[in-house]
């Protein structure tokens, strides 16, 4: 059987490939494609898409494409689902979920980062698998540090990552996100969640799920609005737009809808809001 997917593989686009080579058909072929070619190969090729928006094969909910194979094919092997939360937590970028899957990750990216080509990179992602499946079924209790010295180095490093994770430190992928949206935000008024999400490469899904603990407390939509909004502030103080231009720049439909947005964020409509700074400042 056929499977394609996006190129440039790193955790689910990899890990995927050998769970379904080791458990459900041995004689499988995976396809790179780039992403806007995927749906068409597959149709041309009889090929079934994987870890894409929209298709079977995908993330549900908090689950990962690696997650659903296990689920569509019944696999019970115990040592498989000792992997899955490691995988999970590294394709979301949820490493609490398991405290291998930072080391998932890193070692993903850097096969990535030294391997340009796709197969040869799939035929590493398969040693890989194979490891971590030794270690899961045979090796997790086993320790490199035997002497009673280097344990308690250990355990002291354990309190200090404990003390890391109480700082709920905000991830990688939420500074990038904050600093594309500033770049972003006022040549780009069409900026959505899927199109941050693949420049992120990080699932949209997770994204909208995980995007307010970050930003506020509000959903996407609502920060960017928030961000528009403050910016009208701006040019409703330093500039003689009138409110239809304004609303033009920021990136609302019509001005009604930029009074009733404004009117939410402020408590005031954007001319008694300009009336008071005019006020203000005499």
């Amino acid at each position: 059987m056929k499977w394609i997917t996006r190129e440039r593989p790193k955790i689910d686009r990899l890990a995927c490939p050998w769970l379904i080579k080791r458990f459900v058909d041995a004689e499988a072929v995976f396809m790179y494609v780039p992403a806007d070619q995927v749906m068409s190969r597959a149709a041309a090729e009889g090929a079934t898409p994987f870890d894409m928006v929209g298709v079977e094969y995908t993330h549900y909910d908090d689950q990962c494409t690696f997650d659903y194979v296990i689920k569509k094919h019944h696999i019970e092997d115990p040592a498989v689902h000792i992997m899955a939360p490691i995988v999970r937590g590294a394709d979301t970028d949820r490493h609490d979920l398991a405290s291998q899957a930072s080391g998932l990750w890193a070692l993903s990216a850097g096969l990535a980062y030294n391997e340009p080509d796709d197969q040869a990179l799939l035929e590493k992602g398969m040693m890989l698998y194979d490891a971590l499946y030794s270690w899961a079924k045979y090796l997790q209790h086993v320790k490199h540090t035997q002497q009673p010295v280097e344990n308690q180095l250990i355990d002291i490093f354990k309190q200090f990552l404990q003390q890391e994770k109480d700082n709920k430190k905000i991830p990688s992928w939420a500074r990038e996100l904050k600093e594309i949206i500033q770049d972003q935000v006022d040549t780009n008024l069409n900026l959505s969640l899927k199109g941050l999400s693949e420049t992120l490469q990080v699932h949209p899904a997770y994204l909208s799920r995980e995007f307010s603990k970050y930003f506020d407390d509000l959903s996407f939509g609502e920060y960017i609005r928030k961000l528009r909004i403050d910016k009208a502030v701006q040019l409703l103080s330093s500039t003689d737009h009138s409110l239809t231009e304004i609303a033009y720049l920021t990136g609302f439909s019509d001005q009604s809808h930029f009074t009733r947005i404004f009117k939410k964020f402020t408590g005031k409509s954007p001319s008694a809001y300009k009336k008071d700074m005019i006020k203000s400042k005499k």
